[in-house]
């Protein structure tokens, strides 16, 4: 009855139809928001999937012509040769010989900053490291390629007589360089996301702030840290230009990092600048070469996530 009365009343029926139509307006432009946000997360899936599409399409033409067997087990690569040889072992020791050294310079250096950054530096001077720290990262990577051809390889043929020219030892040192910004950002701010209570109790016990850091605060970010270096990894594997500059384009099996050696990454690069005509076996190279520096990639992707279930902590 009383509904009734206020459905018939007239004064009362503009305001419930102007609460309807703004709740109705707020409703669609939630959904304008949600329909953004997913046709933006779905650009980078779809730009995956592409690039997967063509590496795989690709390959399997090129698969066509070359034994997956003789790709795998094959010790030389000349495909741009008459005599072609397709063993793609070649192009994987140059490119894991080069991550490792350079991960042997970031991992320890990048791990030390994020600890001196997160547990022991002053406000202030994080306000003001981090920034700089963060801008290494931002150089164009062919700077880094002259730097290492033309600073570090010099410097290290005075303690190193008989290192060539062209290494990738130089490489591997200057890319390690390059990426100590990525870890010791991603694992200073894992570090920092450790509650203050773990940090007080550990004081309370006695401890230092370094035995804190390195007994408490770091296993605890343990899972933070190991993707900053999966992370690391990951841009290790994939770096180009200090590569084809500073460790020479040399096809060589080798697993000595004072040796010249091309990697995946590098031999990409030289063919796809080249006049080379698309369809033919040698173009096609690059698509196998780019499917297992893929598969690679998401192997160690795999791990991180792995490592991050693995030893994740909730607080």
């Amino acid at each position: 009855m009383n509904h009734a009365m206020t459905a018939n009343n007239p004064s009362d029926l503009p305001m419930v139809s102007d609460r309807l139509s703004r709740k109705a307006m707020r409703h669609v432009s939630e959904r304008v928001i949600e329909a953004l946000l997913f046709a933006a997360a779905a650009v980078s899936v779809l730009t995956t999937i592409g690039i997967v599409y063509v590496l795989v399409s690709e390959s399997v033409q090129f698969f066509q012509h070359v034994s997956i067997v003789d790709f795998l087990t094959d010790t030389q690569w000349t495909p741009l040769f008459d005599d072609a040889h397709f063993g793609i072992m070649v192009l994987i020791s140059g490119t894991l010989v080069s991550s490792l050294v350079a991960l042997v310079v970031a991992i320890p250096m990048g791990t030390i900053i994020a600890i001196y950054l997160s547990e022991f530096a002053h406000g202030n001077v994080r306000e003001v490291a981090k920034p700089i720290l963060e801008l290494l990262g931002g150089i164009p990577t062919i700077v880094f390629g002259y730097f290492a051809l033309l600073m570090v390889t010099p410097l290290l043929q005075k303690f190193l007589p008989g290192l060539p020219g062209f290494s990738l030892l130089s490489a591997g040192l200057v890319m390690g360089i390059m990426i100590v910004p990525y870890i010791a950002s991603l694992s200073e701010d894992a570090m920092r996301a450790v509650p203050m209570s773990l940090r007080e109790g550990s004081y309370a016990l006695g401890s230092t702030r370094l035995h804190t850091a390195l007994h408490v605060v770091v296993p605890a970010a343990f899972s933070g840290l190991a993707a900053s270096y999966i992370l690391a990894i990951s841009r290790a594997v994939g770096e180009t230009m200090i590569l084809a500059v500073a460790a020479g384009m040399q096809p060589n099996l080798t697993w000595n990092p004072m040796e010249p050696a091309a990697t995946i990454t590098s031999f990409i690069v030289q063919v796809a600048l080249g006049d080379l005509p698309h369809g033919s076996i040698g173009y096609q190279t690059i698509f196998a070469a780019g499917l297992t520096l893929i598969l690679i990639t998401l192997m160690f992707n795999i791990l991180g996530q792995w490592l991050r279930r693995r030893y994740r902590e909730n607080y």
